[in-house]
């Protein structure tokens, strides 16, 4: 994971299966990715609330950046899709969630763990509460897979995306998990 500090490159908002995404980039990696909202003037407005993006002169994309993207409307066609390599830029983040962050990105598709077990293989055992905090401030979602993380006992825990625990539980259905009783109706996916 790169650290160091750099400016905004670009940003994008792109149409998926689940609804309208956004990402923004700095030369050294993926620095937000916004989660499925229903149109595309909710994701530009939230990648706009983060600093360095607005007004910037359109550039290409950089070739990990469309495959990216192309990786990313995989994920939310449905497809089993590893964003382990996608490299991210977390200029300004505390070591602590560093260490969080990249113990999350092993977590691989369909696999989940809680927040004591992450704190614990982090090298934070007891810091439960304190990791679901840094989850909360997580800047690139998906990449950084936030929503395979549930509260003790299995319980879905919190997620700071639209649609809060209900985005979180559909996007573990989609990854096979099934968190809470069984569902009594088709999975709607409007984020």
């Amino acid at each position: 994971m790169q650290t160091s500090s750099h400016a905004v490159a670009g940003h994008a908002v792109f149409e998926t299966a689940l609804g309208f995404m956004g990402i923004a980039w700095s030369e050294a990696g993926l620095t937000r990715l916004c989660l499925p909202q229903r149109n595309r003037d909710a994701v530009e407005r939230r990648l706009l609330r983060h600093a360095g993006i607005a007004g910037q002169a359109a550039r290409p994309e950089p070739q990990w950046v469309t495959e990216l993207i192309a990786s990313i409307k995989a994920y939310a066609a449905g497809e089993d899709v590893d964003f382990s390599a996608v490299p991210v830029d977390l200029a300004g983040v505390d070591d602590f969630r560093l260490a969080i962050y990249d113990a999350a990105r092993k977590l691989a598709f369909g696999e989940t763990t809680t927040y004591g077990e992450l704190a614990r293989r982090a090298g934070h055992a007891g810091l439960a509460r304190e990791t679901g905090a840094a989850l909360g401030a997580n800047p690139v979602p998906l990449i950084i897979p936030c929503h395979r993380i549930l509260a003790a006992g299995g319980k879905i825990g919190g997620f700071s995306a639209p649609g809060g625990s209900t985005t979180k539980e559909k996007m573990l259905a989609m990854e096979g998990v099934r968190v809470g009783p069984p569902p009594s109706a088709q999975v709607s996916f409007g984020f």
